[in-house]
């Protein structure tokens, strides 16, 4: 008999999407699927999710949620996608809003503990009691408290165990406490220091690494430095305590999605044999950009990412001008906090022609992002896993990355002797250790071009799909 995973999360693609948590939430069940899980994946129904699936729909059926005071109701909605059933928690008092997290009703802890309720509730009426409940970041952390504080004694639920991953353990979800104990009546034992409590307030995500029976996040790397001081963001104490039921697995990219031999979001498709499309597709690049036309005379380094000092934009400032000593062009996609959208539009105006930056999320002006460039730069003061490094691969960009985390894990330094390597590193969190890193790069990319297209082939090769990080999360959850 199969294995039977719930997955719980606050967003999955391709139905609604902030972050890397969507793609783990949308792809990991299709490859468990494929390697015969009978898994299943529950999330809130947002008014904004993608409209292409939201009217395809159909509802299951309905029920109460007692939340404090309100006895709320819940519909059950559901969609297969490739062969996963997706069940959405219907309730627009708290889901029908113009932003999935946030907002100015204040009022994170009521949704949110309302979401973790609806999950363990609607078990019964979807007729799935899975063998373990697999939640993912504080928007499910207080699931897992629920199933052992409130649900444990019910005979349905005796048996389920539960996995708690660590997406971002920055984000925690940490609420006034006399609020969350009215909203989910937890009981006085919980609010103690080795479980809820948290500086005299609940912490949701707390409530998920000491209650649940397994922990992990999303790589090895990162599994180890959250349990140092400096990285573990007040809570090392409690994720060294997991001692070995702490795990790091490492997250997948789906590869049919992005695929330079069959993309059609690039204007020229490259098998791995022949790097024309890819020349092809810079030069375009350039075009959409306003880049100048420099051909191989100048690299293109490329960024997809969110502008916060998380993801290095502090050290990218002091570096620009650096860098725009060097052969090479910068193509930057995001947004993100206005001081650095400040940065890169003084950068576009001081170097026309060299510097271009579009303040957006678009998905199909990303992949033309990763297949026109000849770098892609992630200069992370701490990454959990990272997934754009590897898409660049999957692209035939050459990774520039700083060494923490997923970045560490998937990106192995280039020998510039033995040619061995996928990506150019740097350790210090640094603008010059970066702009070393840039340097190398460029060396292999000027001056030995056959090493540096064996280096790119070499990335078009690399897999990281789903399918060896699904038989680690399938073994993890035999052994919970």
């Amino acid at each position: 008999m199969a294995i039977k995973i719930l997955i719980a999360s606050s967003e999955a693609q391709p139905f609604i999407k902030t972050g890397g948590l969507a793609d783990v939430a949308g792809t990991l069940p299709v490859a468990l699927k494929k390697a015969g899980v009978d898994v299943r994946v529950i999330l809130p129904k947002y008014r904004i999710m993608n409209s292409e699936y939201k009217n395809k729909l159909k509802k299951i059926c309905d029920f109460r949620v007692d939340v404090g005071w309100r006895n709320q109701y819940c519909g059950i909605e559901t969609y297969e996608y490739k062969g996963v059933p997706f069940y959405f928690i219907d309730n627009e008092y708290y889901f029908a809003r113009d932003y999935i997290y946030g907002g100015t009703c204040n009022d994170e802890a009521e949704r949110f503990g309302f979401f973790s309720k609806a999950i363990l509730e609607a078990m019964p009426h979807i007729d799935f009691f899975p063998d373990v409940l697999h939640c993912n970041d504080w928007q499910t952390g207080m699931t897992v408290a629920l199933l052992k504080l409130q649900y444990k004694d019910k005979k349905e639920y005796s048996s389920i165990k539960s996995l708690f991953t660590i997406h971002n353990l920055r984000y925690q979800g940490v609420f006034e406490r006399g609020f969350v104990d009215e909203l989910l009546s937890l009981g006085e034992c919980a609010f103690d220091r080795n479980q809820v409590e948290y500086y005299g307030n609940v912490n949701f995500l707390k409530a998920g690494i000491v209650f649940a029976d397994a922990v992990s996040t999303v790589s090895p790397t990162y599994a180890k430095e959250i349990q140092t001081g400096e990285m573990g963001e007040t809570l090392d104490e409690f994720l060294r305590a997991r001692g070995e039921t702490l795990h790091g697995i490492l997250n997948g990219i789906d590869n049919d999605v992005y695929n330079p031999r069959t993309d059609r979001a690039i204007p020229a498709r490259y098998p791995l044999k022949t790097m024309r499309g890819k020349a092809l597709c810079k030069s375009a690049l350039r075009q959409e950009l306003g880049l100048t036309q420099e051909g191989d005379n100048a690299a293109i380094i490329s960024m997809v990412t969110r502008l916060t000092e998380q993801k290095g934009m502090d050290i990218v400032e002091y570096a620009i001008d650096e860098l725009m000593k060097r052969p090479v062009q910068l193509a930057v996609l995001g947004s993100g906090e206005a001081r650095y959208c400040d940065v890169f539009m003084r950068a576009v105006s001081k170097y026309p022609g060299r510097i271009a930056m579009r303040f957006e999320y678009n998905e199909a002006l990303a992949h033309r992002f990763y297949a026109g460039s000849d770098f892609f730069l992630m200069p992370s003061a701490f990454e959990p896993c990272g997934l754009s490094q590897m898409l660049a691969l999957r692209y035939g960009s050459v990774p520039i990355v700083r060494e923490t985390g997923g970045l560490v894990d998937s990106i192995p330094p280039y020998n510039m002797i033995t040619g061995e390597g996928l990506g150019f590193t740097f350790r210090l969190y640094d603008s010059r250790d970066l702009v070393g890193a840039v340097d190398r790069g460029l060396q292999i990319f000027f001056d030995r071009p056959t090493q540096f297209k064996e280096l790119v082939k070499r990335a078009l090769d690399t897999d990281y799909g789903w399918e060896t990080s699904a038989q680690k999360y399938i073994e993890l959850y035999k052994n919970i």
